[in-house]
């Protein structure tokens, strides 16, 4: 038996880093928001009990194990079950690169082992299993298009005032480190935690609620960033943001024509991976 899952990226409108744990993990404050564009995961039992994972294209650093392995591995032992799991992967998000990829996958393991084993475990059980996965887990386990995020990432309550608009995903073909990034943001204080943005009414009040406290780290290591938000712009794009710790950038349009007109575009005269995608 085998299910496959669609496993969305996602980017994000808001993204507060508020101070550090204890533990190195950072409260946050985030506007997390599902895409159309996705991997597609798929989950078979096969006889035995080895949990494998292959991802064409996807390399590994020596020793290190795909997330979605792990994420099988962990159901497994919540379950109490000794099952043979081979998971594959077909990868359509740029790994590395801010929009939740390899998080996104998990989730798909998690939701697709759930399914085929009519183990029946609640989205909150679930979710508890994702954030020991990593911290964006659980916003592809809520079912929501889009949420805001505080904890870790994993206290998520439904945010449904996004207008209808498209984006433009912009990545420069090269992959950044997450643990990097925090590493060298410089908290000096706690912050207090945000507030929760009010809904827009305009494409110009989606504009205003674009902001991203670990841009400024990876865009003083990498000046491209600020050179895709500027094209995007010059574009029409009504506002542009790096999402996540990055390197994708993505702007704001208002309709899909716009949006793949831009996409097109900076595709053809930079080299750039884009993508033309909308909020789903």
């Amino acid at each position: 038996m085998q299910r496959t899952v669609a496993a969305p990226a996602k980017v994000n409108f808001i993204l507060d880093v508020l101070g550090r744990r204890p533990n190195g993990y950072h409260d946050v404050a985030m506007l997390m928001v599902r895409l159309s564009l996705h991997d597609r995961v798929t989950v078979a039992l096969v006889g035995g009990d080895a949990v494998t994972a292959s991802c064409p294209g996807l390399e590994l650093a020596a020793g290190e194990e795909n997330i979605a392995a792990r994420a099988a591995r962990l159901f497994l032992e919540h379950t109490g079950l000794r099952r043979g799991v081979e998971i594959s992967i077909v990868k359509r998000i740029p790994a590395a690169a801010g929009m939740g990829g390899g998080s996104s996958n998990a989730a798909a393991v998690l939701l697709a082992l759930d399914d085929l084993l009519e183990t029946g475990l609640s989205r909150s059980e679930l979710q508890s299993l994702g954030v020991r996965l990593g911290a964006d887990v659980p916003f592809f386990l809520c079912g929501e298009m889009a949420a805001w995020a505080t904890g870790i990432g994993e206290v998520l309550e439904p945010w449904r005032g996004l207008p209808p608009c498209w984006l433009v995903l912009v990545n420069p073909r090269f992959a950044v480190s997450t643990a990097w990034v925090y590493q060298n943001l410089g908290l000096t204080h706690y912050r207090g935690l945000s507030k929760i943005p009010r809904f827009p009414e305009r494409m110009e009040d989606v504009a205003g609620l674009l902001r991203n406290d670990l841009e400024t780290v990876t865009s003083s290591r990498y000046p491209v960033i600020a050179e895709i938000k500027s094209r995007l712009i010059a574009a029409g794009a009504v506002g542009a943001l790096m999402s996540g710790s990055g390197p994708t950038v993505f702007g704001v349009y208002a309709d899909r024509p716009a949006a793949e007109a831009a996409a097109g575009e900076l595709a053809t005269d930079t080299g750039w991976w884009t993508a033309a995608v909308s909020p789903a």
